[in-house]
């Protein structure tokens, strides 16, 4: 079951054991590289653009849980907390 990658705005979370911190992610990614070759034969990335990324699986490292990570809303997200106040100022103007 494909899960989004997390942002600012939201978390992983094991819905088995509540796991915030530690996943084990399998991806597909497509990316256009420029590398350097030297003389020597040594090859460098200097430059990576990801063109497409697809999160495959995600499995909790600590219960091994498969399928059982959502994503979820970040509750220290500074926009959900600006949110919060709003709606809080417009019950407060209600009363």
């Amino acid at each position: 079951m494909p899960v989004d990658l997390p942002g600012p705005e939201s978390r992983w979370r094991c819905g088995a054991c509540g796991n915030l911190t530690r996943f084990d992610v399998v991806r597909s990614v497509r990316s256009r590289e420029f590398v350097h070759v030297s003389l020597a034969g040594d090859q460098e990335v200097q430059e990576r653009e990801v063109v497409s990324e697809t999160v495959e699986r995600v499995t909790c490292r600590w219960c091994a849980a498969v399928d059982s990570v959502v994503l979820e809303a970040r509750p220290d997200h500074p926009e959900s907390l600006v949110a919060d106040r709003a709606s809080a100022s417009v019950t407060d103007g209600e009363s």
